[in-house]
C-alpha cells in the first residue's frame, strides 16, 4: 500500500477499550454487516469498510497487553506509542500519524477474504457466479499464515484458523499445482500461485499436519517445475455435486388465486451457501382453497444450499398480525413451504410481510438496506471484471473501480465460468 502517513485518532472509552480510527465519529456498527470486512485479533477487532477506502482499519482495542504485538507493525510507532500513553492514563484523545505498512494491507486483504466467504452475493438470477470456496480457503490459510503477527495463542480469535482452513480445503491443492505448472513462470499469475502454495506448506509444517496431498505439496515445492502445458483453470475446479434433488413437498396449484408477492431477501438472517442472493429471489402467492387460505412460499437455493435435515424457515405476517414461521424444505433447485392464513373470508387485499431466515442463526429483522447491497453487487461485478483481464494481479492493491484489493485466484476462477449465469 504505497501511501504516506494518515492521521488518526487514539481515543480511550470510559470502559478503558481503546480506539483508533481516521475520523472519530464514525461508527464502524452502524453499517450493516455485510458492508464490513472484520478481523478478530490478539487484543482487539479490526473493521474495514467494503465499500470505502481500506487505507487503514478500524481498531477496537480492550487488551492493550496483546495488542502491543501487531499495533506498531499495522499502525507504525507513533500511534502504537499514543495506545500505550492512552492505556496508561495519560491521554484521553490524541492525534497521531498512522503508517500505510505492509501488515496493514495484508491484514485488510485477510478481512476482505473473510468477507467474501460470508457475505459474497452469488445468485444466477442475477448473474454473479460464486466463488470456488476450496480455492478462497487456501488462498485465506496462506494470508491468515503471513499475518500471524496478528494473533496469539490465547485461542479467543476464530480468524486465525489455518489448520481448520487447510484441513477443510486441501481438496483443492492438486489442481492449484495444476494451474501453477500450466502457467508461464513470468506471470504475476504463477508467482501468485506458488506464492500462496508456498505459504500453505510454511503453514502446514508449522501446524504439524499431513497427509498424501500435503505430501503432494512439499514435493512439487522441491521438484523443478515441468515445462508449462496450457491448463483451463475453470476446469480444474468444476464442481460435480449441482443441485441434488431434495424432499420437498411440491406446491400444489389450483384453488382461487388472492395475492402473490415477493418477500424480503435479507443476507444476515441465513448463513452464506443457502439462497441465492437476488432480490427477487423470495416469492409467495396466497390462495383460497374452498373455505381455508393458504400462503405458498418459493426461495431460489444457492447453488451449495443443503438438501435435507435444514430447518430454513419463512417467517410470514399478514396485516400486521404475529409472525409465524412456515418450514421450507429443498426440492431441485428451490425451498418450498405452504401454510394455512388466518384471513377473514371477504379478504382480497392482505398486507403480507415475508422474509427468510435460519432459526438459532437470525439474530432478526433488520432495517431496509437494499441500496448497500446493491452497492456490493456493483463492487463484486467491477472485481469481476477485473479478474477477467489478462494479468489481473497486476492492477493496483486498490482502485477506485474495482475496490479493495487485487483479485483473489477464486475471483479468476470465478471470471472465466462459462456456466449459464
Amino acid at each position: 500500500m504505497a501511501r504516506g502517513p494518515v492521521d488518526v485518532h487514539v481515543v480511550r472509552g470510559d470502559d478503558g477499550t481503546i480506539r483508533i480510527a481516521a475520523d472519530p465519529a464514525t461508527s464502524a456498527s452502524a453499517a450493516p454487516d455485510f458492508t464490513r470486512a472484520v478481523l478478530d485479533v490478539a487484543g482487539a477487532v479490526l473493521t474495514w469498510p467494503v465499500l470505502g477506502d481500506p487505507v487503514l482499519p478500524v481498531a477496537e482495542i480492550h487488551d492493550v497487553a496483546r495488542a502491543q504485538q501487531w499495533l506498531w507493525a499495522v499502525y507504525g510507532e507513533r500511534v502504537a506509542e499514543a495506545v500505550h500513553a492512552c492505556a496508561a492514563g495519560e491521554l484521553v484523545d490524541v492525534r497521531a500519524p498512522a503508517d500505510t505498512t505492509r501488515l496493514a494491507g495484508s491484514a485488510g486483504r485477510l478481512g476482505f477474504g473473510h468477507w467474501a466467504a460470508r457475505w459474497w452475493p452469488a445468485s444466477y438470477l442475477d448473474g454473479i457466479p460464486v466463488l470456488q470456496p476450496d480455492v478462497l480457503g487456501l488462498e485465506l490459510a496462506a494470508l491468515t499464515h503471513e499475518c500471524q503477527q496478528l494473533f496469539d495463542d490465547v485461542g479467543d480469535q476464530p480468524d486465525d484458523c489455518v489448520a481448520e482452513l487447510i484441513g477443510d480445503h486441501q481438496v483443492a491443492l492438486d489442481p492449484l499445482i495444476q494451474w501453477w505448472h500450466g502457467t508461464p513462470p513470468s506471470t504475476d499469475t504463477a508467482r501468485r500461485l506458488e506464492s500462496v502454495l508456498r505459504s500453505v506448506d510454511d503453514a502446514a509444517d508449522s501446524a504439524g499436519l499431513d497427509g498424501p496431498a500435503l505430501r503432494r505439496l512439499r514435493s512439487s515445492l522441491t521438484q523443478l517445475r515441468p515445462d508449462a502445458t496450457p491448463v483451463d483453470p475453470v476446469a480444474l475446479f468444476v464442481r460435480h455435486d449441482g443441485y441434488a434433488l431434495a424432499a420437498g413437498e411440491p406446491l400444489v396449484a389450483g384453488g382461487r388465486l388472492i395475492a402473490r408477492g415477493s418477500g424480503t431477501n435479507d443476507w444476515r438472517r441465513y448463513p452464506p451457501g443457502f439462497v441465492d442472493a437476488s432480490e427477487t429471489a423470495v416469492s409467495w402467492t396466497a390462495r383460497a382453497l374452498g373455505a381455508r387460505r393458504q400462503i405458498e412460499v418459493e426461495v431460489v437455493a444457492h447453488i451449495a444450499a443443503p438438501g435435507t435435515a435444514v430447518p430454513l424457515a419463512a417467517e410470514v405476517r399478514v396485516n400486521d398480525g404475529p409472525r409465524n414461521r412456515v418450514p421450507l424444505s429443498r426440492r431441485v433447485d428451490v425451498w418450498t413451504g405452504r401454510a394455512d392464513l388466518d384471513l377473514p373470508a371477504g379478504e382480497t387485499q392482505p398486507h403480507i410481510e415475508l422474509g427468510v431466515l435460519l432459526p438459532g442463526f437470525d439474530p432478526g429483522p433488520g432495517p431496509e438496506v437494499g441500496a448497500d447491497r446493491d452497492s456490493v453487487r456493483a463492487l463484486v461485478r467491477r472485481r469481476l471484471a477485473t479478474a477477467a483481464q489478462p494479468g489481473a494481479f497486476n492492477s493496483p492493491p486498490y482502485d477506485s473501480t474495482s475496490g479493495p484489493f487485487r483479485p483473489f485466484l477464486a475471483e479468476i476462477t470465478a471470471a472465466a465460468t462459462d456456466e449459464d449465469y
